[in-house]
C-alpha cells in the first residue's frame, strides 16, 4: 500500500519497526534496572539527551528528505520525511521507557492522518486517529505509573 502510494519512507519504517521491536522486548526485559523491580521504570528525558534527540531527528530527517527528493518519485517526500523521521525516534524513545515518546507519537499520528487523507488511504486514516487516542491514553498511564514510582 505504501509502495503503491509512494510513501517510500514509511514503507522502510516497517522494517525498522520489526528490529527496534524486538529490541524494545528485550530492553525492558533485561534493560538497565536500577533498583532491580521487576518491571523497567517509566522516565523522563533529561536536557542533553533532548539535545542529541532533537540533532538526531533533524539528521535522519534531512537524509530522508534527500533521498525521497533525489532519488524517488514521492509527491510528498517532506511529510513523509517528516513522520518517519519522527517516528523512528518516537520508536526508539518507546523502546527505552521514556514518556515523552507518546508527545511525539500524538503528533507523528495526527501529521500521519492529514498525510492519508491526501493520499484518500481512508482506512489507514482511521487507524491513525485511533493510534492518536491511543497515544493520548498512553501518556497519562505512563504518567500515572511515572508519578507512582517517584
Amino acid at each position: 500500500m505504501f509502495f503503491k502510494s509512494a510513501l517510500y519512507a514509511a514503507m522502510g519504517l516497517q522494517f525498522y519497526y520489526v528490529a527496534i521491536s524486538i529490541y524494545g522486548w528485550f530492553y525492558w526485559l533485561k534493560g538497565k534496572n536500577t533498583d532491580n523491580k521487576s518491571q523497567l521504570p517509566v522516565r523522563v528525558i533529561n536536557k542533553k539527551l533532548w539535545i542529541q534527540i532533537g540533532v538526531i531527528s533533524v539528521m535522519i530527517y534531512l537524509s530522508i528528505l534527500f533521498i525521497l527528493v533525489k532519488f524517488s518519485d514521492s509527491d510528498v517526500p517532506f511529510m513523509d520525511a517528516l513522520t518517519t523521521s519522527f517516528s523512528i525516534v518516537a520508536t526508539w524513545m518507546l523502546a527505552r521507557k521514556y514518556i515523552e515518546n507518546w508527545i511525539i507519537w500524538i503528533f507523528v499520528d495526527f501529521a500521519s492522518v492529514g498525510l492519508y487523507i491526501y493520499k484518500s488511504l481512508w482506512p489507514t486514516v482511521i487507524l491513525f486517529a485511533v493510534y492518536t487516542v491511543m497515544a493520548f491514553f498512553g501518556y497519562f498511564e505512563w504518567k500515572k505509573d511515572l508519578k507512582s514510582e517517584n
